[in-house]
Order: structure tokens, then C-alpha cells, then sequence
């Protein structure tokens, strides 16, 4: 089933700055072949619900592995069966209406 999550990882214990353990995470997506998009706050993934879900655990695994004693996550996951539907064709959609 292909899935669309927003995760939102946050190691705790570990200080204020966070983009070194951000950008293994995003080499974990990028390495598992999965399409996502960096924002401010999170990272929207899209693509396999197991290989998201296995992307998902390898990101924490490494994080912990770092150093990091806790993380906070937060996942919102999006199915449809209607139609496909990518991260980009979401946007899009609403971009036509503006």
C-alpha cells in the first residue's frame, strides 16, 4: 500500500542544535529510494507502507546510536485507494486554486 507521512523526529538530550541528526535521517531516505521533502519542520516521505514504516525505525535506530537517550516523534500518514496521488501533485492541486 503506498503511504504519504509527514515525520517529525526530535531527539531529546542532546542539545539545542538538531540538523546533524536531521540530515542522517534524510541520507536514510535517500538511501532507501524514498521521495520526501525536507521543510521547517518535519519531512514528508512518500512511498511503500513498509519501506516507510522500516525507513522510519533505521532513522531512530541511528539517532539513538548518536547518542541521542530519547526521541519524540510525530508521524501523520495519509492512504488513499481512489486514485494516486504524490506529495507534489497535492501541492499542486491547491496552487491551482491560488
Amino acid at each position: 500500500m503506498k503511504v504519504t507521512v509527514e515525520l517529525c523526529l526530535i531527539p531529546m538530550g542532546v542539545g539545542v542544535s538538531l540538523s546533524g541528526y536531521i540530515a542522517k535521517c534524510q541520507k536514510v531516505l535517500k538511501k532507501m529510494g524514498l521521495s520526501h521533502q525536507l521543510h521547517a519542520y518535519g519531512t514528508n516521505i512518500e512511498g511503500e507502507w513498509d519501506q516507510v514504516m522500516l525507513a522510519v525505525k533505521e532513522c531512530h535506530e541511528l539517532v539513538h546510536d548518536m547518542g541521542a537517550p530519547r526521541i519524540f516523534t510525530t508521524l501523520k500518514i495519509g492512504t488513499r485507494t481512489d486514485r494516486e496521488q504524490s506529495l507534489i501533485d497535492k501541492v499542486e492541486s491547491v496552487e491551482k486554486v491560488l
